[in-house]
């Protein structure tokens, strides 16, 4: 089955246009389900049976993998078995009817309201590397981006003068969302009196946030800033990258934002995966209330 594995990793590339971080776990996972197969002398589709699956499954759950890496395997296998399917390379699909492991709930860890204006208030301002960090934060908090998405940014993603900025997100697919006005602010002179300094006239380098040497800003080297800044601002917690985009999901939740609004700004196919924020606001409700009514303690 090992042959058709390229096939179905140029068919998700090309037919779904999904990312490069999602072929590349796809291909991970698939790679692993496939070496235990020919282990168990499966190399037909036609030969791959129910029990394989299961047995694979379990063998990831004695070598102590998460729930959530368990369940990530069955989706890719039961996608790969299904292209299978439709290629009619195989009349035969061993992943129908198979349910996928329970994930425990793990609720999207945040920064509260202080320790947010803390961690953007800790760059300094008045160098080009502090403006440029003081614009990505305020930026990031605003809008609830990816860090990807906020990496990806060109300087003509952004109308700072109607307020909203065009992102484009997971599988190619472009969304709007609106811009406050502090952070734009704090974009617009990074643009006006950082940005110039930092590209030193080099040509053909339309990103909007750039490193030191002028070249687009890493994935890695935002990471490198952000715990930079939560050190200097004495947060205890263990910093994440994604942790002020749910810092932004669970801000607008608390303070009464309609759940179909956040899950169009923060770009979720589906409406559950929002969802989880709101486990997070109602946590934070019962602790408050644990802590302040006279008879919760009984």
């Amino acid at each position: 089955m090992i042959s058709h594995l390229q096939s179905f990793i140029h068919y998700l590339s090309v037919e779904r246009g999904l990312a490069s971080n999602t072929l590349e776990s796809y291909e991970r996972d698939l790679t692993g389900y496939l070496a235990y197969m020919k282990e168990a002398s499966v190399t037909s589709p036609e030969d791959a049976d129910k029990r394989h699956i299961q047995s694979f499954l379990l063998k990831l759950r004695k070598e102590g993998k998460a729930a959530s890496t368990v369940s990530r395997m069955m989706v890719s296998i039961r996608s790969f078995h299904q292209f299978l399917v439709r290629e009619r390379i195989t009349t035969k699909d061993p992943s129908a009817h198979m349910d996928s492991p329970k994930q425990e709930l793990r609720l999207p860890k945040a920064l509260t309201t202080g320790e947010v204006e803390r961690l953007l208030e800790a760059p300094d301002p008045s160098h080009p590397q502090g403006l440029r960090d003081k614009a990505m934060l305020e930026l990031l908090y605003a809008t609830g981006m990816r860090v990807s998405e906020l990496i990806a940014l060109d300087s003509g993603s952004l109308n700072l003068g109607m307020g909203f900025l065009r992102v484009v997100g997971k599988g190619s697919k472009e969304r709007i969302i609106p811009l406050g006005r502090t952070a734009a602010e704090w974009v617009s002179r990074y643009q006006q009196a950082a940005r110039p300094l930092l590209h030193g006239g080099k040509e053909a380098e339309d990103a909007l946030f750039l490193n030191q040497w002028g070249n687009r800003l890493t994935r890695q080297g935002f990471w490198k800033i952000v715990k930079k800044h939560a050190k200097e601002a004495a947060i205890p917690k263990e910093i994440t990258p994604h942790m002020l985009r749910h810092s932004f999901a669970t801000h607008l939740l608390e303070n009464g934002a309609d759940l179909r609004a956040v899950q169009e700004m923060l770009g979720h196919a589906d409406i559950a995966t929002t969802q989880i924020y709101t486990h997070v606001t109602h946590k934070k409700m019962k602790e408050v209330y644990d802590r302040t009514h006279p008879r919760a303690k009984g």
